[in-house]
């Protein structure tokens, strides 16, 4: 335990709380709390940084540095002492600051003459907000009661930062939640809506970070820990039949709730002025900066844990964020840092949009998101600490943007765009019945990706031929455990059901990458896109594998049946795998079960290798679909998740085009039936091209089944196919420009 007084700092604490409580603009408060510190902590300077952008330190506020560089002097991140301080996450104490590494002397502020340098970290959770300094003349290291008093006091001031205590006249809790943000994520599927914030865990507030009575803020801590102690109790007693990997979990969260050392630590932040709310939180932020920079997976991972058990302790003790009992608003916007499968499933299509954090393209919140035709954002950084529950929001899934609080223009111009998306929707529906014909009658199929039972009446709706692409995946992803066959079966079946007499594309289990079973040990691999994935994993576990075959065969019984394996790197993993449904079919057969008249039986082409495979391959594939997403990234050696370089290159570029038609050519040889799936085939003007090209069926998403109807009707693919291949003879490197400047004057 510290030596310093702990009435000192409750003193100083309270001093800080009243300060923040008088009346003034936020840079009264700024100026008085530098003033105050540097009395308390007798030294000549105290300063305070706030971040004005991610990467940028702006002085807001200072005792004893020049008056004229408050709001001039901006440095870095990791440039100078402060800028270490913010992008390390940790103190710097030195006796001597211009001998330390990285120091930068800035001329405007006058700190020549001081010598000695402490700075901590304002932080909230995983929020960097700025720097606290202080600085004196005398070469003094401070104490470590003195650090660990300023770390409190830090502690303090970024609560207040987040209830807006700096940015104007103080009206009340959460001002600064009441401003227009704008939000710049990445597309994670497409489409526009309006509606209200729903958190899915939202955010609890401290709002009394100093407390009164030290001896009350002990129990209250003691009680609520208690409480968290035997909810973790009864969570492992119920969790009968569950399995190893799910038991060691909640054995490590038992682990940290009984943590003597966690306990002892809030303890002694209660004993130096802090609120039980508070301590659980200043220990919440000081452990996750200090893990955040630990090598260990395993370590690191138990991020997450530490989060999960904070939060639960902070609901305990303020009554706040939990979302239980309360009720959808309408049109629910779901705002989240990450969600599973599952629980995305469980909110279903009452949700209008979803908004995320953190997140990738393929995973696992993506492929619902399609599945349930809802726009979605990830990669929207901090909007969960900005957003609150009931707060109107705009979702621009085609952009990757999301407006918070949007002022009335924007509103007004995102209707519009609402408004005219729908009409032309209107539009297409007249095209339902209609097939996707040029106008010299030559017909492209399109069909539509497909994943829940719930996507199969946009069959009908869209005008869809059929499911280019079932993934069977979502079943799996969506359960604590595998799920049985005759489960599988009668979902398989209810599918064939749903589609009657249009045809069904079944993709075999495609896990693997970023989509880990939650009963699946992760493999931690370095390049899980290039590593244990889809059909390697099938054959490396044959008995899933078999399981999920035989579901199939069982559910189509007489009926057609087309399944295809997804991930083919070389042809014969596509005969083991052929092989393997060819037994499934001949055992049911034996023990007199029904089997399928007509078996097709395809692969899926999504790397570059399969391009160059002997002609045998082709001929052995009943049917080939392109997976363009995955053949795209491999090409072009570009991740898709990595946002630096996965806009870098075009799916016109004219190597990639030359790439598919060589594919094209090989299939119209063999007599394969040949289709393109993924993101690109929804796209207008990469459809028309792939269409020109000789690729005559395209799988999509629903909503795209119009409009690329629409175009197709309306173009002269032959005649495109000649625009495309002037570009390239030109030296082009994208025929972008070319086919956009067709498709304007349809």
């Amino acid at each position: 335990m510290p030596e310093r007084s702990e009435s000192d700092s409750r003193h100083l604490l309270r001093r800080l709380r009243d300060v923040l409580a008088q009346p003034g603009d936020g840079q009264d408060r700024l100026d008085r709390i530098t003033s105050l510190i540097a009395h308390s902590m007798q030294t000549e300077v105290c300063s305070i940084y706030l971040f004005c952008d991610p990467e940028t330190l702006e002085l807001c506020a200072t005792e004893g540095l020049r008056a004229e560089a408050v709001h001039q002097t901006r440095m870095r991140l990791g440039e100078g002492l402060v800028g270490r301080v913010a992008r390390l996450n940790t103190p710097i104490n030195t006796h001597d600051a211009p001998s330390e590494k990285g120091f930068r002397y800035m001329a405007e502020t006058g700190e020549e003459i001081y010598s000695s340098f402490l700075g901590v970290p304002i932080q909230r959770v995983g929020e960097k907000l700025g720097v606290l300094v202080v600085q004196s003349k005398d070469a003094r290291d401070f104490k470590d009661d003195e650090v660990y008093g300023l770390e409190v006091v830090a502690m303090v001031l970024a609560e207040m930062t987040e209830l807006g205590a700096f940015v104007g006249d103080r009206e009340g809790i959460g001002h600064s939640h009441r401003f227009p943000v704008m939000f710049r994520g990445t597309c994670g599927q497409e489409g526009a809506c309006e509606g209200k914030v729903w958190l899915h865990e939202p955010r609890v507030v401290v709002t009394n970070p100093v407390g009164d009575d030290p001896e009350d803020e002990q129990r209250r801590l003691q009680e609520a820990v208690s409480t968290l102690q035997t909810q973790v109790n009864d969570m492992i007693s119920g969790a009968v039949g569950m399995d190893m990997d799910h038991r060691q979990v909640l054995e490590t969260y038992r682990m940290l709730a009984n943590s003597r050392g966690w306990m002892r630590r809030m303890t002694e932040d209660i004993a130096l002025g802090l609120s039980a709310e508070a301590a659980v939180e200043k220990e919440q932020s000081t452990t996750r900066a200090r893990l955040e920079k630990v090598a260990d997976p395993y370590l690191k991972g138990r991020l997450s844990d530490l989060d999960d058990l904070s939060n639960r302790l902070l609901r305990l003790l303020t009554g706040q964020g939990t979302n239980t009992g309360a009720e959808l608003p309408d049109n629910p916007v779901l705002l989240a840092r990450n969600i599973g499968p599952a629980e995305l499933l469980d909110y279903g299509r009452k949700l209008k949009g979803v908004v995320l954090e953190e997140g990738s393209v393929g995973s696992h919140a993506a492929i619902v998101a399609r599945a349930l035709a809802i726009p979605l954002v990830i990669h929207a950084k901090r909007i969960t600490s900005e957003a609150l529950n009931g707060d109107r929001v705009l979702v621009d899934g085609d952009q990757g943007v999301v407006h918070l609080r949007p002022e009335d223009n924007v509103t007004n111009a995102f209707r519009d765009k609402i408004a005219m998306q729908a009409e032309a929707q209107k539009r297409y529906a007249d095209l339902r019945d209609l097939p996707a014909e040029d106008v010299n009658g030559v017909t492209v199929n399109l069909t539509m990706n497909a994943g829940l039972i719930a996507d199969l009446p946009s069959l009908e709706n869209s005008g869809a031929a059929g499911v280019g692409l079932f993934r069977t995946e979502l079943q799996f992803l969506t359960r604590a455990h595998v799920p049985r066959r005759d489960e599988l079966a009668r979902l398989y079946a209810r599918v064939m059901d749903a589609a009657k007499d249009k045809p069904v594309k079944f993709r075999t289990l495609d896990i693997g990458s970023d989509k880990v079973l939650p009963y699946m040990k992760p493999q931690d691999e370095p390049n899980p896109a290039m590593g244990w994935r889809a059909i390697r994993v099938g054959l490396d576990k044959p008995g899933v594998l078999n399981m999920q075959l035989q579901a199939l065969i069982r559910a189509a019984k007489t009926r057609p049946l087309e399944v295809m394996f997804p991930f083919i790197a070389c042809p014969s993993e596509f005969y083991a795998g052929r092989d393997a449904l060819l037994r499934q079919r001949d055992r049911e057969a034996a023990l007199g079960r029904p089997v399928p008249e007509d078996l097709k039986i395809g692969a899926m082409l999504e790397t570059p290798s399969l391009g160059f495979a002997p002609d045998s391959f082709y001929q052995a594939c009943d049917f080939i679909s392109i997976g363009g997403n995955d053949l795209k990234q491999f090409f072009f050696a570009a991740d898709r998740e990595n946002e630096r370089v996965r806009k870098r290159y075009d799916t016109l570029d004219t190597s990639f085009l030359t790439f598919l038609e060589r594919i094209i050519v090989r299939c119209q040889a063999s007599d394969t039936q040949l289709s393109f799936c993924g993101e690109d085939a929804g796209r207008p003007v990469e459809a028309l091209t792939f269409a020109a090209l000789g690729l005559r069926s395209l799988s999509m998403r629903p909503a795209s089944i119009g409009p690329i109807k629409h175009l197709i009707r309306r173009a002269d693919l032959a005649e495109l196919r000649q625009i495309v291949q002037r570009a390239r003879n030109e030296g082009q490197q994208s025929v972008r420009n070319a086919v956009t400047t067709y498709l304007a004057h349809l």
